[in-house]
């Protein structure tokens, strides 16, 4: 089957069944993405298909068919970092780092849906993405921080 993932094809010769994390990992070397508890309830695994997060540990690979799949790997620009990536850098958020890339996913998602979420509406949209090292006020405070980068390049955009 093809896979577009970060904006580039692939060629896979695997099962329907298997896992997209698996096809990411074992298949084409990407390893951003994190296995935590295989039942999609941790978050480590998040990755986007055509812009939503989805848990990569429990998304067939058959079920992406010609949809895009974004992976940490492709979140950024070249040697530019992704605005969350840049902000969770600046706030210091990484303890451990290994949920850290499903955390920034979710936060991309969060942040495309809702320009400027409050704390509650951040608190909802990364409830489910755990962190055993309890960054979470970090987390919050990233996003906030990426909200207002986003924000003042887009200010910056208008102004020209």
């Amino acid at each position: 089957m093809k896979l577009i993932v970060n904006g580039s094809e692939f060629d896979v010769d695997v099962p329907d069944d298997v896992p997209l994390l698996w096809v990411l990992r074992e298949e084409l070397g990407m390893t951003g993405t994190k296995f935590g508890c295989g039942k999609a309830v941790c978050g480590a695994c998040t990755v986007h298909v055509d812009g939503r997060a989805r848990r990569s540990c429990s998304y067939p690979v058959g079920d992406v068919g010609d949809r895009e799949v974004t992976t940490i790997e492709g979140l950024g620009d070249g040697d530019t970092l992704h605005v969350v990536q840049q902000a969770w850098l600046e706030e210091n958020v990484p303890q451990c780092g290994y949920c850290q890339t499903g955390q920034i996913m979710q936060a991309v998602v969060l942040l495309q849906a809702r320009p400027e979420p409050t704390d509650d509406e951040i608190d909802a949209a990364m409830s489910a993405s755990l962190c055993r090292c309890g960054t979470y006020t970090r987390i919050r405070a990233a996003i906030k921080r990426a909200a207002r980068m986003l924000s003042d390049a887009t200010d910056a955009e208008v102004r020209r």
